[in-house]
């Protein structure tokens, strides 16, 4: 009789969302920090009221950026295509994030005033040059870091 059973491990329920959402978190954390001369008040302020800022924003970066995977797998109908990308669904996940999050940008410095620009920041429309970078160049790197996770766990789950 022959097997029918594939000698791939099962993917975990959890992947690649939680590895999205833990790389996001992370590099994004990074840029706001580092962005942190760039919005009014928030070099000059405590450090730690600082940190608890961009904690916060870190992990609004990930929930939209799930968000935009999420997007990318319904129109592919894979939730690992991130396995064999192509140029449409890399387009379709970085239009979300990049969409996302460039309304709730302007909508928090030009709506809700919950944060303001310094002189130091260029603006493109009234958003942040530092934000449409954060949103352009970071969703390539956590998808990079994701795919190369993903490819590295199967590998260690498979005994190779």
């Amino acid at each position: 009789m022959v097997s029918t059973r594939s000698t791939e491990p099962p993917d975990a329920a959890w992947q690649p969302w939680a590895a999205i959402g833990g790389f996001t978190l992370l590099l994004h954390f990074a840029w706001e920090m580092m962005q942190v001369p760039l919005y009014e008040g928030m070099a000059a302020g405590e450090h730690w009221p600082a940190v608890l800022w961009c904690t916060r924003a870190a992990a609004g970066d990930a929930v939209i950026s799930i968000g935009a995977y999420a997007g990318a797998a319904v129109r592919a109908r894979d939730r690992f295509w991130l396995r064999s990308p192509s140029a449409a669904r890399l387009l379709v996940f970085l239009s979300i994030g990049l969409l996302i999050a460039v309304v709730l940008e302007w909508l928090n410095v030009h709506q809700w005033a919950r944060w303001s620009y310094s002189p130091r920041m260029v603006t493109v429309f009234g958003v942040g040059l530092s934000p449409l970078l954060q949103w352009t160049l970071l969703p390539l790197l956590t998808l990079w870091l994701t795919r190369r996770h993903l490819a590295l766990r199967g590998r260690i789950i498979a005994g190779r």
